[in-house]
C-alpha cells in the first residue's frame, strides 16, 4: 500500500511518502480502505516530536473508509461497513487497521469528507462547549483562529447555544467565513495593537465568559486580558507554540479566573462515550446545525504541503489527505 511514514521528528520534510506492506487486521480490529484521511495540528505536534512517538511510523489520527475485512472477535461491524475513527496512527495511508472500540459508524447522510471533517474537530468542539465551560445564552464567548477547522464549528456550536462570539482572525476572508459560522462580531488581530481591549470594548468593558485559545503562545496574554470576572480561559492548542509557564497568582489579578488544558481523548474515554459524542456530531450535521467546510484536498504524496499550509495560518476549515 502507499503510505506516509516518519523515520525521524522533524520539519514538513521528513513525511515520506513510501510502500509499505498492507496491514492485517488482529483480533477486535478491522481493516479498513481510508477514503480520507484527516490533518490536524497534533500531526504537526508529532510529528516534530512535542508528543513522541515510536518511530518509524506512519502518521495521521483520524480518517474514515469503508471496512474491507476484520479481525477475530469482532461483532458490531462487517465488511463493506463506512467507518470513521479519530484515534489511531497510521491513517496516511490507503488502509489502516483501527480497533473496532475507536470506530464509530457513519451514517448514510454523510458523507466520507464530511464524516472526516466533523469527527475529531467536530468532537472537539461539541466538548469544549458542552463539557470543558458549558456555553449558556446570553454567554460573550472569543474564539481564536474562528475561521480555521475547529474555530468554524465552535463557533457554530456555540452560536446554536445562544452565545455571541467574538471571532478573531487574520483576514477579511477569515472574518467572512466566521460571520458565516454565526460569529457576532469579528477583531483582524493583524489590525488592531491591543487585542484585549478590543475584545472588551466589544463587551462594554466587562469581558467575556470563556476565551477558546488554541492559538497558544502569541494569544494566551490576551485571552487572558479578555475575560470576565470568574471568566475561563479554556487552552486547547498551540498553533504559534507552547505557553511558557504560568503563575497561578496571574489568575488571581484577572478576577478569580480559571484556566484549563483540555484534550478530546480524555472525553471521548469508553466506547460508549465516544460513539455517543460521534453520533450527536453527525446528528448536528444531519440537522444542518454544523455544516462542515472542507478547506483543501491534497493527495496523499502531498501530505508535506499540508502540514506547511497547516502551520503557516493560511488555511481555513478541514484539510483532507486523499489517498
Amino acid at each position: 500500500m502507499r503510505a506516509i511514514q516518519i523515520t525521524e521528528s522533524g520539519g514538513p520534510d521528513v513525511l515520506t511518502p513510501t510502500e509499505l506492506a498492507d496491514p492485517t487486521p488482529g483480533p477486535g480490529e478491522l481493516l479498513v480502505e481510508v477514503a480520507a484521511a484527516g490533518v490536524n495540528f497534533i500531526d504537526t505536534y508529532q510529528r516534530e516530536g512535542i508528543y513522541p512517538m515510536t518511530l518509524p511510523c506512519v502518521p495521521g489520527m483520524e480518517g474514515a473508509g469503508r471496512v474491507r475485512a476484520v479481525g477475530e472477535g469482532v461483532t458490531a461491524y462487517a465488511a463493506g461497513d463506512r467507518v470513521a475513527w479519530c484515534e489511531q496512527l497510521g491513517s496516511y495511508a490507503e488502509l489502516v487497521a483501527v480497533p473496532a472500540a475507536k470506530a464509530v459508524p457513519v451514517p448514510d447522510a454523510v458523507a466520507d469528507e464530511t464524516a472526516v471533517g466533523a469527527l475529531l474537530q467536530g468532537m472537539t468542539a461539541h466538548f469544549l462547549v458542552t463539557d470543558t465551560y458549558p456555553v449558556r445564552e446570553g454567554d460573550d464567548v472569543l474564539v481564536h483562529a474562528a475561521a480555521g477547522g475547529v474555530g468554524l464549528l465552535l463557533t457554530q456550536l456555540a452560536t446554536a447555544r445562544g452565545a455571541r462570539v467574538i471571532a478573531t482572525v487574520s483576514t477579511a476572508e477569515k472574518g467572512d467565513l466566521a460571520r458565516g459560522a454565526g460569529a457576532a462580531d469579528v477583531v483582524d488581530y493583524t489590525e488592531v495593537e491591543d487585542l484585549a481591549a478590543a475584545v472588551r470594548d466589544l463587551t462594554g468593558g466587562t469581558g467575556v465568559a470563556v476565551a477558546y485559545d488554541s492559538v497558544g503562545r502569541t494569544t494566551f496574554d490576551a485571552s487572558l486580558a479578555s475575560l470576565r470576572t470568574r471568566g475561563m480561559l479554556v487552552l486547547f492548542g498551540a498553533a504559534s507554540g507552547p505557553v511558557p509557564p504560568v503563575d497561578p497568582q496571574r489568575l488571581n489579578q484577572a478576577g478569580s479566573t480559571y484556566l484549563t488544558r483540555p484534550k478530546l481523548f480524555d472525553h471521548v474515554a469508553s466506547p460508549e462515550e465516544l460513539t455517543a459524542r460521534a453520533a450527536a456530531v453527525y446528528g448536528a450535521v444531519a440537522d444542518g446545525t454544523l455544516d462542515v467546510r472542507i478547506g483543501h484536498r491534497y493527495p496523499l504524496a502531498e501530505a508535506r504541503t499540508a502540514h506547511e499550509d497547516l502551520q503557516s495560518r493560511r488555511t481555513t476549515g478541514k484539510l483532507l489527505l486523499l489517498p
